[in-house]
């Protein structure tokens, strides 16, 4: 039976144990006999032996110390890649020892190489999907990545284009292609791909063909922020769907630039793109919009930025404009959103949110609200995905119970993922001595998760509007703002507030 070391047999020479003022080709050679911790030169040595290289005095040894570190990257992405199989291995056989059933064993094993990578839980997973077919289906890719004729961005493309064909193909190809020989010395990522698809489709057209037939189920709408309080819409959609959403959306744009609209094409089909969608001209009906801001960016003119929920920070000025007037719109009537305030109490300075009991199981709407506000996102590290599930801390079938502080927002696969046996989330303060504990008072909501291999990270619910605010004069032109009775006596607790408008449900 294959043992982790099987994965790890390096196509560089071994280094030294040491690198500490090597050059940049000792420091490369050293990356391709990286072994497991017990075993020849540490990682760290490697890391050490980057940070002490010193540039060169001239400028073609410049050059060769940009290439050689190009290399090095090369070089660590296939050994990265071994280690991460070995994991695999190491994982599923001690799953197997502890009597998981064989089609569980893996759960959670690109979880935690994601967190090691320091990325989301579903590129973690993509990830190791790359490493498992660069080292058990395409020596020759590995090959070529390892002594950097290739990137790990082209190894991905050629993973990639062959992901519809069996093991055997997918070697066919590797082998017919061989990376490792040189065949793609300056192509570029273009050209790799369309080598690769054609290769692919010589071996097994119908593959190929199939392949294209389910992307359709593929087929999805993001939204992604953009600078300057805009965003990115984007649809994937089969061909035929999205050549004619696209026509419609030009000849309405051609038609009303015929008639003498002032607006400019491009900015015709967004408007039309958003009113056709919402049913509305101008568009905002029956959606509703969370801003989180504090009460004195609201009515007293404050330059505190606000936060929109599945967006991010937003300028004072437009939170004030979108909260007030809505949004621009040819249609009057369009503009006229109802406007709904509550008020969120957060603690002086650190902005941790004051806690909602409930004994029931689970979180009702008004606490869910607020734990969506405090977190925004998921809360496992380095994953942004939006929250779909709200759930306890430490299990509600162990004694959890359902507040706030036992409470966390998650994307639907860490959330599953904390369940599998081995994983551990426990909620505590952040040492005084971390850059993520607030300098004074409550620190915010910090969770500790906990892997099977006994490595810890830590995630803190982001600062809402407000906290630790820098002291600004008071702006000469700042208009008074009437300020209602509700939110006057608010303003007199002991407690800074934060306001989350909502807006509209009606136009």
């Amino acid at each position: 039976m294959e043992g982790p070391q099987d994965y790890l047999t390096p196509t560089t020479p071994s280094g030294t144990a040491a690198f500490h003022g090597a050059g940049v080709q000792g420091i490369v050679a050293g990356a391709g006999s990286v072994r497991p911790a017990a075993h020849g030169a540490g990682v760290p040595d490697l890391v050490a032996g980057v940070r002490s290289l010193r540039p060169a005095a001239t400028g073609a040894g410049l050059i060769d110390q940009i290439r050689g570190l190009e290399d090095l990257k090369s070089a660590a992405a296939a050994a990265q890649a071994r280690l991460s199989i070995a994991f695999d291995h190491l994982e599923r056989q001690r799953q197997a020892g502890a009597g998981v059933p064989a089609a569980e064993q893996g759960q959670g094993v690109a979880a935690q190489i994601a967190l090691a990578r320091r990325e989301s839980p579903n590129r973690g997973s993509r990830y190791l999907g790359l490493a498992r077919a660069l080292v058990t289906e395409m020596p020759h890719t590995l090959t070529a990545l390892d002594t950097g004729q290739l990137s790990e961005w082209r190894a991905t493309l050629i993973a990639k284009e062959t992901a519809c064909l069996t093991a055997a193909d997918r070697a066919a190809v590797d082998e017919e292609l061989a990376p490792d020989t040189g065949t793609f010395h300056g192509a570029g990522n273009r050209t790799i791909t369309t080598a690769t698809k054609a290769a692919a489709y010589r071996l097994d057209p119908l593959s190929v063909t199939q392949r294209a037939a389910r992307a359709a189920n593929g087929r999805r709408v993001t939204l992604r922020p953009a600078p300057d309080t805009m965003t990115l819409l984007t649809a994937l959609l089969p061909v035929a769907e999205g050549v004619a959403a696209y026509t419609a959306l030009t000849r309405e744009a051609d038609t009303l630039k015929s008639t003498g609209d002032p607006r400019t094409r491009a900015q015709i089909m967004a408007d039309t793109l958003v009113e056709r969608i919402t049913g509305t001209p101008g568009g905002i009906t029956g959606i509703t919009i969370n801003l989180v801001m504090t009460d004195r960016t609201l009515l007293q003119a404050d330059s505190e930025p606000a936060r929109l929920p599945g967006y991010g920070t937003i300028p004072a000025g437009w939170a004030r404009h979108l909260a007030r007037h809505g949004t621009k719109t040819r249609n009057p009537d369009a503009a006229k959103l109802k406007t709904w305030i509550r008020r969120l109490y957060t603690a002086p300075s650190t902005g941790d949110i004051i806690a909602m009991d409930s004994k029931a199981r689970l979180f009702p709407p008004a606490l869910r609200r607020l734990i969506e506000v405090r977190d925004d996102t998921c809360r496992t590290p380095y994953c942004d995905a939006p929250i779909r599930h709200h759930d306890h801390v430490l299990p509600w079938h162990n004694g959890g119970p359902t507040t706030v502080e036992n409470g966390a927002g998650l994307c639907e696969a860490c959330n599953h993922t904390k369940e599998l046996p081995g994983w551990n989330t426990t909620t505590t303060p952040p040492k005084p001595s971390t850059p993520i504990a607030p300098p004074q008072g409550r620190p915010r909501h910090h969770t500790q998760l906990t892997t099977p291999t006994g490595h810890t990270y830590h995630s803190t619910a982001p600062p809402p509007p407000g906290t630790q605010r820098i002291q600004r004069p008071p702006t000469p032109t700042a208009a008074p703002a009437t300020i209602p009775t509700a939110i006057r006596r608010a303003k007199q607790q002991k407690f800074r507030g934060a306001c989350r408008v909502e807006l509209p449900t009606t136009g």
